[in-house]
Parts: structure tokens; C-alpha cells; sequence
């Protein structure tokens, strides 16, 4: 039996055994300061992201470093949504740094040696809008309080009441993730590969 290819967007989450009970209320209050860092890190994104358009659509190239930038900002925001918002799967504090590190989540995503240059002009705008329209039932548009804020709540509930965080929930959020930060590299040009319509790897 054939099996699919894995996506070249790799978005890993570990559930924690050792994850508290309470701690989950005030996450979003200690994930402050990421989140002042983040504020700055995705202004640059951003606009290295319309830098390295240009360079895509002349040269077929993505900067490398350009690239191993943003693939750090998206690492470090899946660490932070891991832990403050978007899974609650560890009480593990989230590292300063865009690069890879031991924690219990991670993002990587391969570097695409060639993109076309004639897909950079429509990915963004027009093949990505069927996954915009999935992301936003998942992550809830401009107020970021969606379906899987939602479940990621249900699992730190159910994990203060029966003692541990119902695998299925997880699974769910794990996949809501997966996918929403594949459809975000892709619209942002880190890969010519069109995200899958599945939630897992």
C-alpha cells in the first residue's frame, strides 16, 4: 500500500507527561515577553519575505538566509503557541532562539534548492485561498480564538479533571497546527509544494 510523501513542513509537538494542572490559566501572561519578541521578528519576516519575492521571481532562488531566518521565526512561534495557546502541551518554558533546540516541539522546513518563478506570483494571493478559509476556522481570524484555542482548552480541562490530556484532542490539535503552519510557509514561498488537505504529517 503506497503511502504519501511527507510534506517538506515538519510541525512535531510532544505532550509533556509532567504538565501541570493550573499553570495553563496564566501561559498567555508569561508568553508576554515572546510575544513582544515576536512582534518584531514577524515585522522583519515580513518584510524579508517581499525581499526574497523579488530575488525568487528573478533568480528561481530563495536567500538561504533569508530562509533559515523565517524558518526560525515560525520555529519559535510554534514553540510559543505549544506552550501558552494553541496545544498547552508542556509547562517547559520556550527558548529565546530561532534555532532548533530540546523541546518538546519543533518546526523544520527543507530548503527548496530551486522555486519556480512563475508560481511566486500567485501562490500567496489565489492558490493558497482554500487553506486561508480552513486556517481561518482554525485559528480564528484577526482575534486568534479559534477551533484550536478552543480544543487545546478542552485538553487542559480535561487533563485537570481526569488527570491527563485525552489523546484525540491532541491528535486534533496537533493536526489543526500542522496544517495552518504548512498553508503559512507556503504562502510565504519557503516551498513550491501545494500543502496537503490532511492533518497529519
Amino acid at each position: 500500500m503506497a503511502t504519501e510523501a511527507p510534506y517538506p513542513v515538519s510541525v512535531t509537538g510532544e505532550l509533556d507527561p509532567e504538565t501541570g494542572t493550573l499553570l495553563w490559566l496564566i501561559k498567555w501572561f508569561l508568553a508576554i515577553p515572546h510575544i513582544v519578541v515576536l512582534f518584531f521578528l514577524w515585522t522583519a519576516f515580513f518584510i524579508l519575505t517581499v525581499w526574497a519575492f523579488f530575488v525568487i521571481a528573478f533568480t528561481g532562488k530563495y536567500p538561504r538566509g533569508v530562509f533559515d531566518f523565517n524558518v526560525g521565526v515560525l520555529r519559535w512561534s510554534w514553540r510559543v503557541s505549544f506552550y501558552a495557546f494553541t496545544a498547552l502541551g508542556t509547562d517547559k518554558y520556550p527558548p529565546f532562539s530561532l534555532s532548533s533546540r530540546d523541546y518538546p516541539a519543533n518546526l523544520e522546513v527543507e530548503y527548496p534548492e530551486k522555486l519556480s518563478r512563475g508560481l511566486v506570483w500567485i501562490k500567496s494571493w489565489l492558490l493558497a485561498i482554500p487553506h486561508y478559509f480552513v486556517v481561518v476556522v482554525f485559528n480564528g481570524g484577526e482575534a486568534g480564538f479559534g477551533l484550536t484555542t478552543v480544543l487545546a482548552a478542552f485538553g487542559a480541562v480535561g487533563r485537570l479533571f481526569r488527570g491527563q490530556y485525552p489523546a484525540d484532542i491532541f491528535k486534533l490539535v496537533m493536526g489543526f497546527n500542522r496544517w495552518s503552519f504548512r498553508v503559512t510557509a507556503y504562502s510565504a514561498l519557503m516551498t513550491d509544494e501545494y500543502p496537503p488537505f490532511r492533518l497529519e504529517e
